[in-house]
């Protein structure tokens, strides 16, 4: 019966789950042994990527417009209707798979990660997760509407960025303190979202007979190459290296402002009084200048970037009522990835593109293999994809590399990037201890006044060297601006951790490129085959918490930024 499903999504995304059922029964009835189990898993790959794909896409259409009630109502009909009924019947077929104790090749790793979700799986959690779905969206919703009125013209927070930039202070400071307002005025809004989300998931946690809705998420991530141990060894790391480099960034940077003291809106703007880079007038140049990049890096990811724009599959330009995030999600019926992004013309967008990108070549080199369970990758690695893409595209944007940067242009780009690299680690820090924080103290994590006071606690811990005297209520609300913290509880270390991987993917590219992208191309053409230590082996790099692996690291982006402080005269 499975030659009658459909090869084309959209002739999918209305059925109802009476129209779904069928094949499910099909799958769960069928005898299954070591003959026909290829067979069995390929019918259950090909209903799974036309249900997941659906997923996506209707959960898309309600980030592009956030305010597209069709497209709210239809996604939350697909949450009531269909999605739940049909986690209950991967549930059982999970089950069936595991009871016959056979392992297809290139099995291992989905086998062990469905253990671990068949351990979790509460039916009574179905509709708890849908509901989490749901408050997801309307994070979304509040957040993108966040806009405001600056000299006659209105701005949304994210065309705000090329604003901190400005060389005259003044206007920096009154963007951000106008931002900032605007943000504190949904604070109590989203203070009632955290205190349903806290309930939602305290409950997850509780009907999965689990300690704390932590243990429950690091089974759901499938982490099982670390503990929340590691990432507190990984935070204590970050306080002894990485906070006193970026306090050294800061001092330096305040020092060329010729400034007292550095505020929040003094770290975007060029230190050495240069105007900031504007390297794209409209999302069709971005596009234009980074397929060059990569045609020249590597022409087979070149030519996975131009089926992206053949086909549609980028959405850069930011606009109002756009979910101000950036992404890349995947479409696997059809092996192809989709990348939102929010682009206002500045060296920022750039990156993010690069960043994205990586995601999506992911998505091409993994396609080959033959079942959607291959396809889960522990985003500890995934995100090596897309950081390693950061920084082995940088070379290709100078004009001396058929790029659109002069060799100063480029030499501020990267140095841009390597100081917020290593400024980004203590903030990690933050984010990431501040979840286990929350979840490791429940009740009183519940009230929002408890989370503004442990954000401020951690963020003085980490966050030294920038002076927020008089902006008290705008550092301890940080929490509330996290996407992360609010939709994907505890997706954040994995920022830190392949950040520490993708610096090790460049010092290979310094050495010997080519084999630097043939290893990092064939890391990513595993899928998720093998274990993320092993993922970060096929690349060349070490998974890694430690203290050494991280001065490593730091020292050689800052040996770097004295080098290149040389070219930008």
């Amino acid at each position: 019966m499975f030659a009658s499903l459909p090869t084309n999504v959209f002739d999918f995304m209305d059925w109802t789950w009476g129209r779904i059922e069928p094949y499910y029964l099909d799958l769960t009835g069928r005898p299954l042994k070591q003959g026909n189990i290829s067979t069995w898993l390929s019918d259950w790959s090909r209903l799974g990527e036309l249900l997941y794909e659906t997923y996506q896409r209707l959960w898309l259409a309600t980030t592009i417009d956030t305010q597209d009630e069709i497209a709210r109502k239809r996604f939350s009909l697909f949450l009531d209707e269909v999605y739940p009924l049909a986690q209950a019947s991967d549930q059982k077929l999970k089950e069936k798979l595991l009871a016959i104790g056979l392992e297809p090749d290139g099995f291992e790793i989905p086998l062990r990660n469905m253990r671990a979700e068949a351990e979790i799986y509460r039916e009574a959690n179905l509709p708890l997760l849908a509901q989490e779905m749901k408050l997801n969206t309307e994070y979304d919703l509040i957040v993108s509407l966040q806009t405001f009125q600056l000299d006659g013209k209105e701005y949304t927070l994210e065309q705000l960025r090329s604003l901190y930039r400005d060389p005259d202070r003044q206007k920096r400071q009154r963007a951000w303190q106008l931002a900032s307002e605007r943000q504190l005025a949904d604070r109590e809004t989203i203070n009632d979202l955290w205190t349903r989300f806290m309930e939602v998931r305290g409950q997850i946690a509780a009907n999965a007979g689990l300690s704390d809705f932590r243990a429950y998420r690091w089974l759901k991530l499938l982490r099982f190459d670390y503990t929340p141990q590691d990432c507190k060894r990984f935070h204590q790391a970050i306080q002894t290296a990485a906070v006193p480099a970026a306090q050294r960034l800061y001092e330096r940077r305040r020092r060329k402002l010729g400034l007292k003291t550095l505020r929040p809106w003094d770290l975007s703007v060029e230190p050495d009084g240069q105007p900031a880079l504007r390297p794209f007038e409209n999302a069709s140049e971005l596009e234009a200048e980074v397929a060059g990049v990569f045609n020249r890096l590597d022409p087979d990811l070149g030519a996975y970037f131009e089926i992206m724009r053949r086909e549609s599959l980028l959405d850069l330009e930011n606009r109002k009522g756009k979910s101000p995030s950036g992404f890349c999600t995947d479409f696997p019926v059809v092996r192809r990835p989709f990348i939102l992004m929010n682009s206002v013309g500045i060296h920022e967008d750039v990156q993010t593109l690069l960043h994205e990108s990586g995601h999506a070549f992911h998505v091409f080199e993994s396609a080959h293999l033959p079942y959607l369970q291959q396809l889960q990758v522990g985003m500890e690695f995934g995100e090596v994809a897309s950081m390693g893409m950061e920084l082995l595209g940088q070379p290709y944007l100078s004009i001396e590399k058929g790029g659109f940067y002069s060799p100063n242009e480029l030499a501020r780009a990267q140095i841009e990037f390597l100081e917020s690299t290593i400024c980004f680690w203590p903030y990690m820090a933050v984010v990431d201890a501040f979840q286990h924080w929350v979840y490791e103290n429940h009740q009183a994590a519940s009230d929002p006044v408890n989370c503004d006071a442990a954000w401020e606690e951690l963020w003085d811990r980490y966050m030294i060297g920038v002076d927020w005297t008089g902006l008290e209520d705008e550092k301890i609300t940080g929490w509330q601006r996290k996407s992360h913290i609010h939709q994907d509880p505890f997706y954040y270390i994995e920022y830190g951790l392949a950040q520490l991987g993708a610096l090790q993917v460049w010092r290979n590219a310094l050495k010997d490129e080519a084999s630097a992208v043939a290893s990092y191309r064939k890391a990513l053409s595993l899928g998720g085959t093998v274990s993320i230590p092993k993922l970060y082996d096929a690349a060349g790099i070490k998974f890694a918490f430690d203290e050494n692996t991280l001065q490593d690291a730091i020292d050689l982006a800052e040996s770097m930024i004295e080098e290149l402080e040389t070219e930008d005269v």
